[in-house]
């Protein structure tokens, strides 16, 4: 549902295009050449737009860079366009067709000691996030399971029932006790979500990436039930974080970037009670799913005993 809906909003925005190249071409003597390169400069234009609203709103509100995690204009330039080149690729070139590039998950029958993964996507995503993590978590020898959040502005608490059901297909077919869930953003909530109904039986482990677990400020921005859930200072979060609403799986992990975009400030609210705290710096929200060093925390997190 929430690919076509993105195949659906793709299709309008370039016919939307087709349509002005066109009427320039005939109704005011523009080339189609000309036509053309006003269409891929809105575009991109757009897109960018919308990274630089995101860092913007960032900047007025971000916790202080711990000395260790600040980086220099060249790094901060870089980050900026891996977050727009994401951007570019998650909503347009890879979660509208998700299907075509993920394909279905491989289970197999678990194996020694490591549990199979659960990788729970963020606000307005779908499965097609984990595109570059999800092949790297299999090399690195683990079983990868994806699930889709439909509809994309639910109420954050209505994706508990998919989330147990999938782990009960998970557990099914790989004969595993039990799960470890990976979230980025949004996801984070929605685990803990699904804890606060059905309990941790089934989950040995949860490990955010960029997660609001405190709100957001960019929260105000989206629209839907589960975006005013993500305000900070929402009752739905309060409810959520009181002591013992949760119970939280043991050796829990909450890695979040000082230079996140999307969750700010950034360390209050990837606060997370009764986990480890895992801080970096120099990558953005969308950054996340394609970072070697996002990668390589989350192994050690998956790795600890």
């Amino acid at each position: 549902m929430v690919a076509r809906q993105m195949r659906l909003l793709l299709s309008g925005e370039l016919l939307l295009y087709g349509v002005l190249s066109a009427w320039l071409v005939a109704q005011r003597g523009w080339t189609a050449p000309e036509a053309l390169s006003l269409a891929l400069a809105s575009f991109l234009g757009l897109r960018l737009f919308v990274v630089a609203v995101t860092f913007g709103f960032m900047l007025t509100d971000s916790d202080s860079v711990a000395p260790e995690f600040r980086i220099g204009p060249a790094r901060a330039v870089r980050m900026v366009l891996e977050e727009y080149v994401g951007l570019i690729l998650l909503f347009t070139a890879i979660q509208p067709f998700e299907a075509f590039w993920l394909g279905p998950d491989r289970l197999a029958q678990s194996s020694g000691r490591r549990l199979p993964l659960l990788l729970i996507h963020g606000y307005q995503c779908n499965r097609g996030l984990w595109f570059w993590l999800r092949p790297r978590l299999e090399a690195a020898g683990w079983t990868v399971a994806t699930v889709s959040l439909e509809p994309a502005w639910a109420d954050i608490d209505s994706y508990a029932k998919a989330i147990d059901r999938r782990i009960d297909e998970v557990l099914a077919a790989t004969g595993a006790p039990r799960v470890m869930l990976v979230c980025h953003s949004m996801g984070g909530p929605v685990s803990r979500a699904y804890l606060r109904r059905h309990g941790s039986d089934k989950v040995a482990r949860i490990v955010t990436l960029g997660s609001p677990h405190q709100g957001t400020g960019l929260a105000v921005l989206g629209p839907g039930r589960n975006a005013r859930q993500l305000r900070i200072g929402n009752p739905w979060l309060v409810a959520l974080a009181a002591p013992g609403a949760v119970p939280l799986p043991p050796a829990s992990v909450s890695i979040f970037s000082y230079h996140d975009n999307y969750v700010f400030p950034q360390q209050a609210c990837s606060t997370l009670a009764d986990a480890r705290h895992v801080a970096i710096g120099g990558v953005s929200h969308l950054g996340m799913a394609f970072s070697p060093l996002v990668l390589g925390k989350l192994l050690e997190a998956l790795e600890a005993t």
